[in-house]
């Protein structure tokens, strides 16, 4: 069924943000093929004047003129805000999902009325500036090109891997959704130690950001796993060995996983 917009994104939060402005920087659709609803106006006003795209306070509107539906609104609201909807959905629909934790099948649930292609994806923040990566895996009436409609949209703002098996995208929640939080964290406790050592905080924060910079592209662009790396900058006797001796000595290691496996858990929890 033709409709007025190719896209409607439900919920315009910082993560769909990443996504219109992925799809508009690389030209996937134009703004006029977009609409995104959100209950708070401010947002509303945001998306309409940075991106020129159609907005609305009506979940219901949204639907019913969008082929695609990305559900971009926290997990503890998925249910209130699809069933709010859920009697516009049609069969040719798909539901592309950004939600942690929430399950392809629980998605379908709040559709009753016919079968619903549902899609399941782990963006992160990155893709603002076209460097995201996202998992994605489709649900049980999906079909392979729903795969390819999804992974076209993600990739538009970075790099997109397919997950086969549903119950591993609690794991890349885990490590890549919610990894960037990690490495901002890395790069404050770097600046802070600058700073200890006599730095100034400005010098300190850009000698911390263009040292990770520099550390992921050499890892991306050399293709070298990063012990291998590592091991180059590690010198016997000299201040990266005291630094990484430190650093097993205070188990840093065990508590970055730790920290990991308790994303991981939580993600598993929200879609109990």
């Amino acid at each position: 069924m033709p409709t007025q917009y190719e896209i409607g994104v439900v919920g315009a939060g910082n993560a769909a943000e990443g996504i219109v402005h992925g799809i508009l920087r690389n030209s996937i659709l134009f703004a006029d093929r977009m609409i995104a609803s959100d209950p708070v106006e401010g947002r509303r006003r945001l998306f309409a004047d940075r991106f020129n795209v159609d907005v609305t306070g009506d979940n219901r509107h949204l639907a019913l003129n969008s082929s695609i539906v990305i559900l971009a609104v926290k997990p503890q609201q998925c249910a209130e805000v699809c069933q709010g909807f859920a009697e516009m959905m049609r069969e040719d629909h798909l539901v592309v999902s950004i939600m942690a934790g929430v399950s392809t099948t629980v998605i379908e649930s709040f559709f009753p009325h016919q079968p619903t292609r549902v899609v399941r994806t782990m963006p992160n923040l990155p893709a603002h500036v076209g460097a995201g990566m996202a998992g994605i895996c489709k649900g049980k009436h999906a079909q392979e090109v729903d795969l390819l409609r999804a992974q076209r949209i993600f990739d538009a703002g970075g790099r997109t891997i397919v997950i086969e098996d549903e119950s591993l995208m609690d794991a890349v929640t885990a490590v890549s959704g919610t990894g960037p939080a990690y490495f901002y964290f890395f790069v404050e406790a770097l600046t802070a130690a600058g700073e200890k050592a006599g730095l100034p905080r400005q010098q300190a924060e850009l000698l911390a950001k263009q040292a990770c910079f520099g550390a992921a592209r050499m890892m991306l662009e050399t293709g070298e796993p990063p012990d291998v790396l590592r091991g180059k900058v590690t010198s016997l006797g000299g201040t990266t060995q005291a630094a990484m001796e430190s650093m097993a000595g205070n188990r840093v290691f065990e508590h970055i996983s730790e920290g990991v496996l308790a994303a991981w858990q939580r993600s598993r929890d929200l879609g109990a």
